[in-house]
């Protein structure tokens, strides 16, 4: 959260972590620093950015690995005149990178894409031929797990089917689940050695949607939270009874289009993960449906003895009025509430000359937190302008640094 309980400073730059009850707060401050980059043309350039002249660079996450590195997995596809526009191309062409750094919030250089789509590979009928998106990468237990979402096409459908109209980009969309990479070091995920999800992870328990579907869920069912896709996974342990915790993104039409949260459990980081029914981080609207949300992501705090989730706001409802990203918690990582402040962050940056910069996206939010659960730096996907109709490549993931006020 980006202020404190009595006021808001310095325009961003100071933010406050609020326990889970008033009664018992014992807040945690910490100051967003500035991002070291300057603006140049319609994207940002420097220390804090990584972004790429010949791709798009969107979400990254991070961990400091086992040899002190700071290693980043981030999603990247190809960008130019002979590509797709933004928002179709990410579902098409997108591929995940690594890159690295000695420090924990910049200096992150390219090292190679390291997963694509195995059509690329000759296998076109892999659950996840045609990409690989939005990684979030952890470590357990001396070996690193990158999570990611990969989906194929299946073809043109039957004329009489609910899909019959459906592109190929909706196809492939509908299509999304995740998978996991396990891999010893990075020497040898750049090189192959790893072992890759031959099956996904986790797939929708449901397919419900009145039209416009691929391969419908039979009349009546009721939709899951893991409807029609599972996206963007979050995993985190939970210390009190060993548990993987896969936090992940459904969708559910009332009548509209409307991303609900799930939760998957396993044993392993390798799964099976199973679903639980429950709604993850159903904050209400006025009129009871939940608050739409994106990008969660979770982390555990030892200290503290709280779960955290960082997020995207839609509506407003969770950071009560402010755009930006919102914050929720638990003490179990299922029953989730507000905190005495919500608010995570505005969506702008501050520039090292002093600007405050508004993003068109700030989004993909991923935290780097040290030991104790102490945030150090977000990374998140940016764009300055509407990237939607573009095909020049101007997204860059932005390393915003944290710093706890001890």
């Amino acid at each position: 959260m980006i202020s404190s309980p009595v006021k808001y400073i310095c325009l961003g730059l100071a933010l406050t972590l609020i326990s889970c009850s008033k009664k018992n707060a014992v807040d945690l401050e910490l100051e967003v620093l500035p991002v070291d980059a300057v603006i140049k043309g319609d994207i940002l350039e420097g220390p804090s950015v990584l972004n790429d002249p010949d791709r798009f660079v969107w979400g990254g996450s991070v961990v400091k690995g086992y040899d002190g590195k700071y290693h980043m997995l981030y999603s990247t596809w190809e960008s130019g005149d002979s590509v797709p526009q933004f928002s179709n191309s990410w579902v098409l062409n997108s591929k995940i990178a690594y890159a690295v750094s000695d420090q924990p919030d910049r200096n992150f250089k390219f090292q190679k894409v390291v997963l694509t789509g195995r059509e690329l590979q000759g296998d076109s009928l892999a659950w996840d031929a045609q990409m690989v998106h939005n990684p979030h990468l952890k470590k357990f237990n001396g070996k690193y797990y990158l999570y990611y979402i990969g989906s194929r096409d299946e073809g043109e459908q039957p004329e009489d089917s609910k899909a019959a109209q459906l592109n190929k980009r909706n196809r492939v969309q509908q299509n999304q689940k995740i998978g996991v990479v396990e891999f010893d070091n990075f020497e040898n995920l750049m090189a192959g050695n790893f072992n890759r999800s031959s099956t996904p992870l986790l797939a929708p328990r449901t397919r419900v949607k009145p039209n416009n579907v691929l391969n419908p869920s039979p009349e009546g069912t009721e939709a899951k939270p893991d409807n029609l896709i599972v996206v963007n996974p979050s995993v985190v342990q939970r210390p009190s009874d060993g548990k993987y915790l896969m936090y992940f993104k459904g969708n559910i039409y009332d009548p509209n289009w409307k991303g609900v949260h799930g939760l998957a459990l396993s044993d392993s980081p390798t799964g099976p993960f199973k679903a639980i029914d429950d709604i993850m981080f159903n904050i209400k609207m006025e009129d009871g449906k939940v608050a739409s949300a994106e990008d969660p992501y979770v982390w555990y705090h030892k200290q503290r003895k709280v779960f955290y989730a960082v997020m995207k706001d839609f509506s407003g409802r969770i950071t009560e009025g402010k755009p930006g990203l919102a914050i929720l918690q638990s003490k179990d990582g299922v029953v989730w509430n507000k905190p005495n402040n919500p608010f995570f962050m505005r969506k702008e940056v501050t520039l090292v000359n002093g600007d405050v910069l508004p993003m068109n996206r700030l989004e993909r939010p991923q935290i780097l937190a040290d030991d104790n659960g102490d945030p150090l730096a977000l990374f998140a996907a940016g764009a300055l302008i509407d990237v939607n109709q573009r095909k020049d490549g101007t997204s860059f993931n932005v390393h915003i640094p944290l710093r706890p006020k001890h």
